[in-house]
């Protein structure tokens, strides 16, 4: 796992987990998933930003939705907190009877979630494994645009970005700016590569000898 994407926008999570935007938006603004890194300003750019462990646990709701109710999520999510903080991605869940049941941490009996009774359903697949496999390949990226600078219509408003990324020009010169070495901006921006941060500082050379 240790070569997983660490940070991921509400656009990548929509295409990981297949829940809308909008639905992200709603349950980040109604409390009942919230992103581990959001700003607290949420209308300004990047301004929700969700973990690897996110990722988890809303792909896991994706698939509960499709065997559970809304109602009974919200009413498993208050249960499940008493046993962990990041319920959907930290515990062993289970359906029955469209009912989420979970492992208790310390007895290892599965009951549900929300009725406490005792049961041996059938397990959920591996949403981690499937989803460390999808992260993999988002990250990997066309080797010829690796330390190239690109702008399209359709991505992050046309404004520059580094090559095969969502990652704006702006955003690598404004970290260089505060005093980040390139190594650090690569800490900041798992995705990219020493070539990509130098092209765009010498993007911003460029500008400004123009």
């Amino acid at each position: 796992m240790a070569s997983v994407v660490a940070a991921f926008s509400i656009d990548q999570v929509h295409r990981l987990t297949g829940l809308s935007i909008s639905r992200l938006t709603a349950w980040d603004n109604n409390g009942f998933f919230l992103p581990s890194m959001a700003a607290s300003n949420r209308h300004s750019p990047y301004s929700r930003i969700y973990s690897f462990e996110d990722v988890v646990g809303l792909r896991t709701l994706s698939i509960l939705r499709e065997m559970v109710s809304m109602q009974h999520l919200r009413k498993a999510a208050i249960a499940l907190r008493e046993h962990s903080g990041r319920p959907w991605s930290a515990l062993t869940l289970y359906v029955l009877n469209r009912e989420v049941h979970f492992k208790r941490p310390d007895t290892h009996e599965i009951e549900g979630a929300v009725s406490g009774q005792k049961a041996i359903p059938i397990p959920l697949t591996s949403v981690a494994e499937d989803m460390a496999q999808k992260a993999e390949k988002m990250r990997q990226r066309d080797k010829s645009k690796v330390g190239k600078i690109e702008a399209h219509k359709h991505v992050m408003g046309g404004s520059p970005v580094i090559g095969g990324t969502r990652v704006l020009v702006s955003s690598v010169q404004r970290l260089r700016g505060a005093g980040y070495s390139i190594q650090r901006i690569i800490e900041q921006y798992p995705s990219l590569t020493k070539a990509d941060v130098k092209a765009a500082i010498s993007s911003e050379k460029l500008t400004r000898a123009a």
